[in-house]
């Protein structure tokens, strides 16, 4: 999901575009939510719409691509409710709890720690593995299914989103 801005450089005076890439429906109504204040908004699911667009329109952009992921600014209210119990590595989402395994603790004590921060796959791999990710991540998304596994037996309004190609953070269900 990266935001991309496409405007006239020498004319700064002008509305400039904001043109956001997201595969998914969910990811293109997050960005959405994010970049709702803009002058002027295209959400598409992929490059090659963006260039049509472009292409229709008969202009050139000028493309910024972003350097870190977006954020969400407020905490989304059922992220406050959650709750992780750090000493018995426990998750509490009301009177309810789930226990955690070490991974599962660490991976999402990342995701709590900055609500609706993305974690990239590098940074979740350095603070919850100890080391450089090494490309595949196969044992990331296996403690992404437990732990959304785990909330949705708590019945917890959140889960954890995927960004392709980037990494994940929590959200609101």
């Amino acid at each position: 999901m990266l935001p991309i801005a496409a405007g006239p450089e020498d004319r700064p005076s002008e509305t400039s575009l904001i043109v956001g890439v997201a595969a998914s429906t969910a990811e293109r109504v997050h960005l959405a939510r994010l970049l709702g204040g803009a002058d002027a908004l295209l959400l598409v699911s992929n490059a090659d719409q963006a260039r049509a667009f472009f292409e229709l329109a008969g202009t050139a952009p000028r493309i910024v691509t972003a350097h870190e992921p977006p954020q969400i600014k407020a905490v989304p209210e059922p992220i406050a409710e959650l709750r992780l119990d750090v000493e018995r590595r426990v998750v509490r989402w009301k009177d309810r709890e789930q226990p955690l395994t070490r991974l599962e603790h660490d991976f999402l004590h990342c995701l709590v720690a900055e609500p609706g921060q993305v974690w990239t796959y590098e940074r979740l791999h350095h603070e919850v593995w100890g080391n450089e990710h090494l490309g595949h991540g196969s044992h990331i998304h296996s403690v992404v299914k437990r732990l959304r596994q785990k909330l949705t037996n708590l019945g917890a309004a959140v889960t954890i989103h995927a960004v392709r190609g980037v990494g994940f953070h929590l959200l609101p269900a």
